[in-house]
């Protein structure tokens, strides 16, 4: 079933025709296999059986284990692993300060886009998706599943995503990985407004535990640029705190303040192997989109 008409927003056709053509490819080796894109440490074991899952409408009835049902009263999917591919798993951020926008879409809006196209692109390419929001911890969970069906559910959980509260990476990462039952690649959708130090130790963990990780950086153009001219009063959406300045006196101290942010976590990330790339939300989804997976290949 397609996304209702309130979802589809989530996923713009000209983003989805721009990266049609492209692909998002595991560049360390994954659990799963998936020809011709990902390489695998189970080859040669391709068709010995990997797990159970719930069975979803759509399935196909043959792969339905009845010794199972007669067990548990559940239908549950006989697993192989060739049929397994990459598990990728969506990581959203739904914390108060995603919610600021300058003009145009909220930095909320734009990181929903981008997880909606990512997820387009990996369910096209045969792959699993699941994806979790988060804030102070996980809020909501959708278990990862292939076909481009599991669209609808992905797309549900992003209309029904409320905003608000801190973000907590170390808890929402130790709290995910709870759930994650087998490695793979888990991408980060978030503005970063939390402690450098205790995102970097849990991302550190994720990868000890041989994920491949991606780490999408979402600001308003507000925040990168700090156009303001007169005074202005600044809130904190997280803490509720604010300040009324004359922005010209700061801004020099905010550029320098932010631009020491973002290396620290361009520096640390890449000790990690953990990919980061910044979107603004004043560059078309489609443009930063296309150069990041281009890059990428």
């Amino acid at each position: 079933m397609p996304p209702s008409l309130t979802q589809q927003r989530f996923f713009d056709p000209l983003v989805l025709a721009k990266i049609a053509n492209l692909a998002l490819r595991a560049r360390y080796v994954v659990e799963g296999l998936l020809t011709g894109l990902h390489d695998s440490h189970f080859k040669g074991f391709s068709v010995e059986f990997a797990e159970h899952r719930e069975y979803a409408p759509g399935d196909d009835l043959r792969h339905l284990d009845w010794k199972a049902y007669a067990k548990s009263d559940r239908h549950v999917i006989k697993q192989y692993e060739e049929e397994t591919n990459l598990r990728s798993y969506l990581l959203l951020d739904t914390s108060a300060s995603m919610d600021y926008r300058s003009d145009g879409v909220s930095k909320f809006e734009y990181a929903s886009m981008l997880a909606a196209s990512l997820a387009y692109l990996m369910l096209k390419q045969q792959d699993a998706v699941g994806l979790f929001t988060f804030a102070e911890d996980v809020r909501q969970a959708v278990p990862p599943r292939s076909g481009l069906d599991h669209l609808q559910a992905l797309a549900h959980c992003l209309e029904g995503a409320t905003l608000g509260g801190r973000t907590h990476f170390v808890t929402t990462l130790r709290n995910a990985m709870n759930r994650i039952r087998r490695r793979g690649l888990i991408i980060v959708i978030s503005d970063l407004f939390d402690d450098p130090e205790r995102l970097i130790r849990g991302l550190q963990h994720l990868r000890h535990k041989k994920n491949e990780v991606i780490v999408f950086q979402i600001l308003d153009r507000t925040e990168v640029e700090f156009p303001f001219k007169e005074m202005t009063r600044f809130e904190d959406l997280e803490d509720e705190l604010f300040v009324s300045t004359d922005p010209r006196v700061i801004r020099d101290e905010y550029l320098r303040a932010l631009e020491e942010f973002q290396n620290a976590y361009k520096t640390a990330l890449n000790a990690h192997m953990v990919e980061y790339a910044l979107f603004t939300t004043h560059t078309p989804l489609d443009k930063a989109l296309v150069r990041f997976l281009s890059r990428r290949r």
